[in-house]
């Protein structure tokens, strides 16, 4: 648009016409620089804030506001060229846009009436849109279950069955099946889509009602044809008989399905030539377009995203395989075990049915058979989740192995391939150094080139690690490589490599008896590293000894002893000629004359003497304990009779011992004969382990090799911050929480070894910034995210010196790109939106982040911040406020301000008509460069060694195979380092790691379904800025805007791709209460996908099997776990209903033992899912994968004792919770998380507060059904199936209840569980009201619970009050259960059960009522009151009981049968609360406390008998920070605190 803004622009400037071509006003001068934002951008920005102003922060409907994507897609279509502006005192607005009316918005006349303008897509909020975007998945699975049915219902026990002709007509039945549901498709598509037919185009409405028309014809025919095929047909074909009369004809309706088959079959013909299919919906040819049309709208996106047929091959066979698996199992396990159980109960009469028939003539017991059924068929359709997961695990696993990954995860794996790395290190970074030499270089050559640029970027790594005190000065020393010159003639390897190698090679020679040298030799040899360094301590010797040596003489008498060992080594004679049993005697000389060289002496004579002293002792056990004829053999040496004498090494050159290679040289020589530990631990800090071991695996994975520096791709880095912690001051790192502990000394004791480096680097004289630095650099903070991406920088700069190692003796040309290549090649910016406020605020905390953002622009000239700057502007005599981007840099260092680069004037606020995030992100796209853009959080870090793999990783934009289309996105794996925090930071760690490798190595190949699930992955920038960016930005529906790019990229015809040989490092969410809220936020986000118009081309516009995948790897998967719920729910109900109803017992009666064994066989999955052990399955893999069985079994035991079971099952319930909700009522927002540490204990309150609704709730209606399922059920106790069943939802239930409260820290502490009490009592009493936040009142709360229904529309209301109604089955079943029943089935029983509900409720308005009036001033007529009405209810239930047989357990009962009824009547009347606010809402805010009150003492009580037990603080506090105590962490101490005040800082 602006292109053309501009090319219209130069027209109107040559053609000097009076009138713009666009406008209908007079224009006579020429745009100026601003007019194209003025005139195009302005309106645009003007529609889309207002639209996001409708959209209520998330609580109005989709329907009734126009997002970006209807924005977008309006100019799809030729709409756009009728758009026309008005001008209005120099204010442009689009008048179509303009005009188009909200609903009660009265515009225009003529528009009254008209709902908002949507865009080919409505965003409905309602489950059915997972129906409609994946009808092919549930339009197979139902058919699939229908000929299970039939096949099991039919089952003779002969093979030959199967080619019965009735038996076959049945089971082509299905096809009626599905051409309902294609009905039903059909409707969905008219329905959904409704409010924006006004964008479609006739040929799309047509095809809508085409498809409905065609559907509704094949529902009547393919029926009809059935009817006449069969001789007795019933129930719904026995209708349609009708129609037909006597006509028969078994063969018409094989006919019929073959017609009704031919599109499906068209359909798989193309599928299985996937490039013709890619081409046809490509093309814009007519006829192919004509052809296309029943199937493809025609929109720019989801067109042509067609694999090629290998990659089709794989996955359709991956899909096959476990679809006949999953359907076997079904069959097997869930449909035919069922099937004759449900024919004897269909025929069973029952006697004694035990609860009144509300519907009487109801036959063949439909009711139990639902009970039976209904979750049945819920696992049926959750479990391919399951399979799913376990193939995927399994199968992602060998993709792994092949790919190399883990094949070095220990030191000493490292160690055994060491002397493999160095070349390559070259293929990879350094492939076609010798190709592109004037001259071929020998293969001797390159190899020391590679081992030269290796030791370089080896030691840069180490001293990284140094610098990040993951390593100590003595690892430094152990692990650093000698720089390689290219006259040498050994490689000199690592210190920790050749630790303890020459005294055993020493022990070897002393206690060698063989005769041999071959033998001899071989023994030596057999250690790679041992022969390394026997040769390279050899060299060295003679080295420092020619450079010590001034008179010729004594040079000739070391190189005759030199050459007699070479010649004895070449004529196998060396054992003959020299004693080994004289080696340990040399050694002990040479250590000496070694210390003498170590040894800094003030007088030059004394050195020399000393020298001359230790050479002759050296020379003369050479002679007479080594040589066995060394006397002999030097005879002729010319100068041996002078070392007879003892005048030799007489004349000592000093002029090189000050020289530093000269020192390396002796202290590595001294290192290597004196050394006798072993350097296996080396370096001890785990972290630094991984790293080392990480990096050298990456080079013998399957990387593309790094082009020239000049030719590489250029990128930047992009990191959006808002306001997160930049940099820990002093006073935060020291101030002590409610028990005594400071940030800093819990940093202290999480991260011992690295303290300890760090106060080693400082010379024990650490300094208060240098600390604040240590502890942020730990954090996830801004300063660490900074500090990694600039290892890009660094790791440029180390290439461009290996790569032009001469520069500064080479041309100037060279030195100057030298200089300007990493900035040419890489540019960070961090976004920083309210950077400009920061700098305005007089805020002292708002003050320290603008004063550390600008320090970090100081500290690295190549960072930039972009920000949104607001100014105040005056305008034709008006002040208004001016909105710009700005992008500045650090600028000189003496100064201490930035500098302004750029400013690009906006049309108002950016995070005012879209999501806060992907907002910021968008306005700062501007002001990135190069080819490819990596988008990093701020929790986000990255590793020298990492970066330097940066070139490789941007080659796989170019690396594709021919067939393949070139990659959009470059998906990269993360580190999650904050796992050794607590044991729920480990858990998510896990979880993490596992999605982020396993998972998403499996999604990019072979399903081609994975997408961008965060940072820090890596987009073709060109590509994605001229295809609407990188975020997706509308409010609410974009909550997970990160996802939304993955699908975006995938619908304009892009490929993303994952690998393995790099990371990122990355923090996530440490506590309890963060990781609620992040998962909450992503259920969230999940559940706005399911609603969304890419979800639904993406289900609609991928063949089945890609579809597959793409559902149960996104939104299918938080549906499953909402399902997984929803089948305990159904489970439980189901049983409630037999018990109660005396149809288990009639059962029972009969026999049909089966039948409950088959049920709780089948609800084998749904456990496993609930129990979190489909999360663990992956995690088990990949760390058998990367660290080895022993560990990843010994990981999941330790995981188990620290209830990871319980934890992955409470977290199940907020999927469940939030998915659902959002669906339903939308209410979906942003949830900051926090990224601190926790230590510290959240009250109970705030627990109460944060999981009441969605847990706790839940738990409580579970708990109560399987005590009425244990109290009035007669089942199989003896069953393993029954208990294991029974068990895991007994399992569920506890962890929903006290989850929160295990997981907390000092939960279970007496003095806090006390405190805590306090606290819930305070915040229960305290009244609301404007202003008052929930945390501070029961009541604020309370109505901020409500919030989703306040916005909700009629729909959701009704389906609120529709699930309520499920807690009056309670009361109904329970009545007819008293004693005082008598046994009676008369709706009297329950209706009299209503009239006592009603007097419960009368009495407790009454006592209300009468404290408002009698409480305050008549105290005693109150108490009164109160006695009075005690008094007549105990009368009341006296009589009862004598006279109608009323007992105590009668009692019970009716309270555990009206606490649900009451929570009906509570939860209607909150979906009521429009219609009952002016009339009796008081009361249900009070009934409302009551029960808060019974649900939080029901929790308290045993968190207070456990509290007082101290043990279990104890055992808790192991639970929690079981890998810190691992590492030195005494936690127990600290929570306690009882911290020692005298410890170190």
């Amino acid at each position: 648009m602006c292109r053309i803004s501009k090319m219209a622009s130069d027209v109107f400037e040559t053609l000097s016409s009076k009138v713009h071509p666009v406008s209908d006003t007079d224009q006579s001068a020429a745009p100026d620089e601003e007019y194209f934002l003025r005139t195009v951008i302005t309106p645009i920005y003007k529609v889309l804030f207002k639209e996001a102003r409708k959209n209520k922060e998330g609580m109005a409907s989709h329907s009734r506001w126009s997002n970006y994507d209807d924005l977008n897609e309006f100019f799809w279509s030729d709409n756009c060229f009728k758009l026309t502006w008005r001008r209005d005192c120099e204010k442009y607005s689009f008048l179509q846009l303009e005009e188009i009316p909200l609903p009660n918005e009265i515009v225009n006349p003529c528009t009254i009436g008209k709902r908002k303008h949507k865009t080919n897509f409505v965003e409905a909020r309602t489950f059915w849109h997972l129906y409609r975007s994946f009808h092919r998945m549930w339009i197979f699975f139902i058919m699939a279950l229908q000929a299970m049915v039939i096949v099991a219902w039919t089952r003779s026990g002969s093979i030959y069955t199967v080619f019965d002709e009735d038996f076959l007509r049945r089971v082509l039945s299905i096809f009626i099946t599905s051409a309902v549901l294609n009905l039903l498709e059909a409707i969905l598509d008219i329905a959904l889509t409704f409010n924006a037919w006004r964008s479609f185009e006739f040929t799309q409405i047509l095809r809508y009602l085409m498809k409905l028309f065609m559907g509704a014809v094949w529902v009547v025919v393919l029926p009809i044809g059935y009817s006449i095929s069969v001789k007795n047909p019933t129930g719904v074909i026995k209708f349609f008989k009708h129609w037909t009369g006597n006509i028969q004809n078994q063969s018409l309706y094989n006919y019929i399905v073959v017609l009704y088959l031919i599109p499906d079959l068209l359909a798989t013909i193309l599928f299985a030539l996937p490039l013709l299919r890619k081409k046809m919906e490509l093309s814009n040819w007519r006829i192919i377009t004509l052809v296309m049309w029943w199937n493809q709208p025609k929109l720019y996106v989801g067109r042509g995203m067609h694999e090629d047929f290998f990659s089709l091959l794989k996955y359709t066979m991956f899909w096959i395989m476990l679809l006949l698996i999953k359907l076997t199992f079904s069959y097997f396990v869930e449909i035919l075990p069922l099937v004759q159980p449900t024919k004897d109960i269909l025929d069973m009469h029952v006697e004694d049915y035990l609860l009144h028939k509300f519907v009487p003539n109801v036959a063949h017991n439909v009711g139990a058979l639902i009970a039976i059924w209904a979750p049945i068929i819920l696992v049926y359709f959750m479990d391919t989740q399951i399979w799913y997961a376990i193939f995927s695990t399994l199968f992602s696993g060998v993709l792994g192995a092949f790919r190399h990954v883990g094949e070095i995860h220990t030191l000493g794996m490292l160690r055994s391939r060491f002397h493999k790395v160095p070349p390559a290190f070259g293929q990879c970074f350094f492939p076609s150094a010798h190709h592109d030499s004037k001259t071929k270089l020998s293969d001797k050559s390159i190899e020391q080139k590679n081992m030269a640029s290796f030791c370089q970027m080896w030691n840069e790594f180490i001293r990284s690690m140094r610098v990040e005190d993951l390593i100590s000065n003595k690892d430094e020393e152990l692990l650093l490589v000698p720089y390689f010159s290219s006259d040498g003639s050994v490689v000199r390897w690592p210190l920790f490599l050749l630790a303890s190698k020459i005294p055993a090679a020493l022990n070897i020679a002393k206690d060698f008896k063989g005769k041999e040298d071959a033998e001899f030799i071989k023994l030596i040899k057999g250690d790679f590293y041992m022969h390394s360094v026997v040769i390279e301590c050899y060299e060295t010797v003679r080295c420092l000894i020619d450079g010590l040596l001034e008179d010729e003489a004594d040079k000739k008498i070391v190189m005759k002893i030199y050459d007699e060992v070479g010649n004895s080594r070449r004529e196998k004679k060396f054992l003959k000629e020299f004693k080994m049993s004289g080696m340990p005697l040399l050694s002990v000389k040479l250590e000496k004359w070694l210390n003498i060289l170590m040894t800094d002496y003030w007088d030059d004579e004394i050195y020399k003497a000393r020298m001359t002293k230790a050479l002759q002792g050296i020379m003369d056990t050479v002679t007479h304990d080594v040589m066995i004829n060394g006397q002999k053999t030097l005879q002729g040496a010319y100068g041996f009779q002078n070392c007879k004498d003892g005048q030799s090494f007489e004349k000592i050159n000093i002029q090189d011992r000050r020289n530093k290679s000269w020192k390396d040289k002796v202290s590595r020589l001294h290192f290597l004969l004196t050394f006798k530990e072993s350097a296996v631990d080396v370096p001890q800090n785990s972290e630094a382990r991984r790293r080392i071991t990480f990096f050298a695996n990456s080079l013998f994975m399957n990387m593309p090799s790094a082009p020239k520096i000049s030719d590489m791709r250029s990128f930047s880095v992009l990191t959006p911050y808002y306001k997160e912690p930049i940099l820990y001051s002093y006073d935060e790192l020291n101030k002590e929480n409610e028990d005594g502990i400071s940030t800093l000394f819990y940093l202290q004791k999480i991260y011992p070894y690295e303290w300890t480096n760090f106060q080693e680097r400082m010379n024990y004289r650490e300094s208060k910034e240098d600390t604040c630095k240590w502890a942020t650099y730990r954090g996830q903070t801004l300063f660490r995210s900074v500090r990694g991406m600039m290892n890009y920088r660094k790791a440029l700069e180390l290439q461009c010196s290996l790569e032009f190692p001469n520069h500064n003796a080479s041309s100037e040309e060279d030195s100057i790109r030298v200089q300007a290549l990493p900035d040419l090649k890489f540019t960070y910016v961090v976004s920083c939106q309210i950077y400009g406020a920061l700098k305005n605020s007089d805020d002292s905390r708002d003050q320290s982040h603008q004063k550390n953002i600008l320090n970090l622009m100081l500290m690295h000239p190549s960072l930039r911040i972009a920000y949104i700057d607001e100014r105040e502007e005056t305008v034709n005599g008006e002040s208004q406020t001016t909105y710009y981007s700005v992008l500045v840099k650090g600028g000189d260092k003496f100064d201490g301000y930035e500098r302004e680069i750029y400013r690009i004037k906006l049309p108002g606020p950016p995070t005012k008509i879209g999501e806060g995030k992907p907002e910021n992100q968008n306005h700062a796209l501007i002001f990135t460069r190069g080819e490819a853009l990596q988008t990093i959080d701020m929790n986000q870090d990255n590793y020298f060694e990492e970066a330097f793999k940066m070139r490789n990783v941007l080659e796989e934009f170019e690396h594709s195979c021919r067939w393949q289309q070139r990659p959009t996105i470059l998906g990269l794996r993360e580190h999650i380092f904050t796992g050794s925090v607590s044991s729920l930071a480990w858990f998510m760690s896990n979880q993490e790691t596992s999605f982020v490798t396993i998972g998403q190595r499996f999604l990019a190949s072979p399903l081609r379904v994975r997408f961008h699930y965060g940072h820090p992955d890596i987009f073709d920038r060109i590509f994605h800025i001229t295809r609407g960016g990188i975020s997706k930005a509308s409010k609410t529906i974009n909550l997970s805007e990160d996802i939304f790019a993955g699908f975006n990229s995938t619908l304009r015809g892009g490929y993303i791709t994952h690998h393995d040989y790099i990371q990122v490092g990355k923090g996530r969410d440490v506590g309890m209460n963060q990781i609620s809220s992040f998962e909450a936020k992503v259920a969230n986000g999940n559940g706005e996908q399911t609603l969304s118009r890419d979800v639904y081309r993406l289900g609609c516009r991928f063949d089945f099997f890609r579809m597959l995948s793409f559902y149960f790897t996104t939104v299918g998967f938080y549906f499953n776990s909402m399902v997984t719920v929803l089948t305990v729910y159904l489970f439980l109900y189901g049983r409630l209903y037999l018990v109660m109803s005396g149809m288990e017992k009639e059962i029972l009666e009969n026999s049909i033992i089966n039948q409950n064994q088959s049920l709780e066989a089948a609800l084998i999955p749904q456990s496993v899912f609930q129990m979190g052990l489909l999360l663990v399955l992956p995690i088990l893999m990949e760390i058998s994968l990367e660290k080895g069985f022993r560990t990843a079994l010994a990981d999941f035991i330790i995981m188990q004792l620290q209830l990871a079971s319980v934890f992955f099952t409470f977290q199940l319930g907020t999927k469940a919770h939030y998915f659902g909700r959002t669906i339903l009522h939308g209410g979906s927002k942003y949830r900051a998380t926090g990224r601190e540490f926790v230590v510290f204990h959240a009250k109970f309150a705030e627990n109460y507060r944060l999981y009441s609704r969605s847990h706790f709730v839940k738990g409580f209606e579970l708990g109560i059904l399987l005590v009425l399922y244990e109290v009035y059920g007669e089942s199989y106790r003896s069953s393993n199936l029954y208990l294991f069943i029974t068990c895991s939802i007994w399992f569920l239930v506890g962890s929903w209840l006290f989850a929160p409260f295990v997981f907390n820290p000092s939960g279970f502490d007496w003095q806090k569980t006390v405190e805590d009490w306090t606290d819930w009592k305070r915040w229960m009493g305290i009244r609301g009201g404007i202003g008052i936040q929930p945390e501070k009142s029961w009541e604020s709360w309370w109505d901020g619970e409500q919030k989703h229904l306040r916005h909700t529309n009629i729909r959701g209301r009704v389906l609120e009050i529709i699930l309520a109604l499920r807690f009056f089955v309670y009361q109904y079943g329970i009545v007819y259960h008293l004693d005082i029943a008598h046994h009676s089935r008369s709706w009297l029983v329950y209706g009299l059960s209503w009239g006592v509900m009603a007097a419960a409720l009368l009495l407790s308005k009454i006592v209300s009522v009468g404290r408002q009036i009698l409480g305050i001033e008549l105290q005693i007529a109150f108490r009164m009151l109160k006695a009075f009405l005690f008094l007549a209810t105990l009368g009341i239930i006296i009589v009862l009981s004598k006279a109608y047989g009323l007992t105590i357990s009668d009692l019970l009962a009716a309270v555990i049968a009206f606490l649900p009824t009451g929570w009906a009547l509570l939860l209607i009347g909150q979906a009521c609360r429009p219609w009952l606010e002016g009339l009796m809402w008081k009361s249900i805010k009070e009934m409302a406390r009551v029960y808060d009150y019974i649900m939080a003492l029901l929790l308290f009580t045993p968190i207070a008998i456990l509290s007082w037990l101290p043990f279990v603080a104890e055992f808790q506090t192991r639970i929690l920070f079981n890998q810190a105590f691992s590492r030195g962490l005494q936690i127990s101490i600290i929570l306690a605190g009882r911290k020692d005040k005298a410890s170190p800082r």
